[in-house]
């Protein structure tokens, strides 16, 4: 069963050196639209190519399917007049032209402009200030760009996730670009570490880190790498969430006898219980609007879901199919709620609507651990094992969009979603 549930220190098979993690697209959308990346005038100035990250961004979505694109002499830019019929005999519905362009000082500008070829219209155009060291996160946030504009939602290319590696005897905590590039270590450590939270500006991890022989719960600056202890009360201290202004962590605490759910700021203090039973209740998670905050309790006999105000009182059943459903995760519009259901002996990635009531199970792996929405809802990023070993996927919340994130050896565990930051 999830290691979440039971407070299992993670058991993951010896890794070897570290390595980025690589996206494989083992399921695309039945129906994506056909969009074209020009080659973009001057990118060769720096590496990586700018271009070539959009597409690779676009592509990995699900929702688009890239055209190939010879190198034009002379190259697109922004500025160029588009033949609109040429493109569309290209089976091409939109276009994506741009350039690279030096400024003085050392300074480059990323010129990124979108066209609707089938209308006949440009959608919009963006300027972003580039440096050389920072190419990639500019690639990424053209993408976003480009995806807001034919989608009409925000893109989580140049967001962040978080996610704990086995390597050896050692666990990392690593964050990394969402197409698992640019990792980077900002823990390591001989005991294991879970649970990974992102504070919703970003700037904050909550995690549970063992390596005081116990669970306690550190707070982590990712700019700085400073941390401080949240909860090191007697007993365990787990499942960190954030509720949704920053101000306040709910907890799992076994301080006054069983797992009940706590709430405090995040330095550790003003200490609230909310929950008061004979069972065991965990894996707290606040509502997007902070109202709420769902959990995991075998109150009834079984794991299943349930949610209570976020100011304490009578919790309410959420789940009923099924005997073992664990690891509540609302979306970010709060309209579904994702979560771990046993569906024939399978541990799989379920959603619930939660105005009719209506549940889907979205993966089709036996294993699946710690499912996180990206922050515009479009995908859920979970644990999974593959072949005895921990890998992540990413499936679309409809399920028709899969992706599975591996590196080329070693375990990984707990992902986390990082938010949109401006």
């Amino acid at each position: 069963m999830p290691a979440r549930w039971c407070f299992l220190v993670l058991t993951l098979a010896a890794a070897s050196a570290s390595a980025q993690l690589s996206i494989e697209i083992t399921g695309a959308g039945a129906q994506r639209t056909p969009i074209a990346v020009a080659p973009f005038a001057g990118e060769n100035t720096l590496a990586p190519s700018l271009s070539a990250i959009i597409r690779s961004d676009l592509e990995r979505s699900g929702l688009f399917r890239i055209l190939e694109v010879p190198l034009l002499q002379p190259a697109l830019t922004e500025a160029s007049a588009l033949n609109y019929a040429e493109w569309r005999a290209r089976l091409a519905d939109a276009l994506v032209v741009g350039s690279l362009v030096a400024l003085p000082g050392g300074r480059f500008e990323t010129r990124v402009r979108v066209d609707d070829t089938v209308k006949q219209a440009r959608l919009g155009a963006v300027a972003l200030p580039t440096t050389r060291e920072a190419v990639r996160a500019v690639g990424h946030r053209a993408a976003d760009y480009v995806y807001e504009k034919l989608t009409g939602e925000k893109g989580v290319f140049s967001t962040l996730i978080a996610y704990v590696v086995k390597r050896g005897n050692a666990y990392e905590l690593q964050i990394a670009d969402a197409d698992g590039m640019g990792d980077q270590t900002i823990l390591k450590s001989y005991e294991p570490i879970i649970s990974p939270a992102w504070s919703p500006d970003g700037r904050r991890i909550a995690y549970v880190s063992f390596e005081n022989k116990k669970p306690v719960v550190y707070v982590h600056s990712i700019q700085d790498a400073k941390r401080t202890v949240a909860a090191n009360f007697r007993g365990s201290n787990s499942a960190p969430a954030w509720s949704p202004d920053g101000s306040r962590l709910a907890v799992t605490l076994s301080r006054e006898g069983g797992s009940q759910i706590f709430v405090m700021a995040p330095n550790g203090s003003g200490l609230r219980r909310l929950t008061t039973s004979q069972a065991i209740d965990t894996e707290p998670r606040y509502s997007p609007d902070g109202r709420w905050i769902y959990f995991t309790s075998d109150r009834g006999g079984t794991p299943q879901i349930y949610r209570m105000s976020a100011t304490g009182g009578e919790p309410q059943r959420i789940t009923f199919e099924g005997s073992y459903n664990v690891t509540p995760r609302p979306s970010p519009d709060g309209k579904t709620l994702a979560y771990i259901a046993r569906n024939g002996g399978k541990f799989q990635v379920a959603i619930l609507d939660l105005a009719n009531r209506q549940v889907q199970v979205i993966t089709d792996s036996d294993r699946d651990e710690s499912p996180s929405f990206a922050p515009n809802g479009r995908m859920i990023l979970l644990a999974t094992v593959v072949n005895g070993r921990g890998v992540l996927s990413a499936v679309s919340s409809d399920g028709r969009v899969k992706q599975r994130l591996t590196t080329t050896s070693g375990d990984v565990r707990e992902p986390a979603w990082g938010p949109f930051i401006d």
